[in-house]
């Protein structure tokens, strides 16, 4: 179990979102100073957040922000994009641009900080994943996401011994710019919020956040052309 209350967090992509409810939601469970950031911090609106320039593809800038925070106790690896590249036809580099951003970044911001969460004394680190972790909608996107759900999973183990519990969350379509395209259901960022960080406090292995990313969770255990029979209609 890890406490909120007087924690050191930092968000990355904190300026709008799920990024942007998060940080509100830490501040109303009592945390101590919450580090928001974004490739522009001016786009940081919350005027109690730390806003700080964070570019998760440049180990550079990766470094400087992990310099300058050393009290954090709780990372949030919430920073995120799609190229919305298929397999077929889009350049290929767009397609390492989202394993660069949702796989290659959340490792490098991991990596830098983990010593600092392990100096002071402990703490938790949260994935932001999707429930396209587990369905294939022939995009890299999909791939880069199952991709850090894997490397969610291998973190878990390797960071227990050093005090850092992992949580994994999965979300569908939630009401944010990346979805204003979208004509389904949507999260409202709150909620999503409001679940992982209620898994971050029990310290929950994953956080399944909406009824679509649980019917996925659950049709794994099951035969795939069921699943892929119901995607198609």
């Amino acid at each position: 179990m890890t406490a909120i209350k007087g924690a050191v967090v930092l968000v990355t992509g904190g300026s709008r979102g799920i990024g942007k409810a998060f940080v509100e939601e830490l501040y109303s469970r009592g945390a101590g100073k919450v580090y928001a950031t974004a490739r522009d911090p001016r786009t940081v609106a919350n005027p109690d957040a730390v806003p700080l320039p964070l570019e998760v593809t440049n180990p550079d800038s990766v470094a400087a922000v992990a310099a300058q925070t050393q009290d954090v106790t709780i990372l949030i690896n919430n920073a995120g994009a799609s190229a919305n590249a298929n397999y077929l036809d889009s350049p290929v580099d767009d397609m390492r641009r989202d394993f660069e951003t949702n796989f290659y970044g959340p490792l490098l911001v991991t990596r830098a900080f983990v010593p600092t969460i392990e100096r002071n004394g402990g703490g938790h680190i949260l994935n932001v994943h999707s429930v396209l972790s587990w369905l294939a909608d022939g995009t890299s996107y999909s791939a880069s996401k199952a991709a850090m759900w894997s490397q969610t999973n291998s973190l878990r183990l390797q960071l227990r011994p050093r005090g850092i519990q992992v949580t994994g969350l999965h979300v569908a379509y939630v009401d944010t710019d990346m979805a204003a395209s979208v004509d389904a259901p949507k999260s409202n960022p709150r909620d999503v919020a409001v679940a992982a960080l209620d898994g971050v406090e029990t310290g929950a292995h994953e956080v399944l956040a909406d009824d679509i990313t649980r019917w996925a969770k659950a049709k794994l255990s099951g035969d795939l052309t069921e699943m892929y029979s119901q995607l198609a209609k």
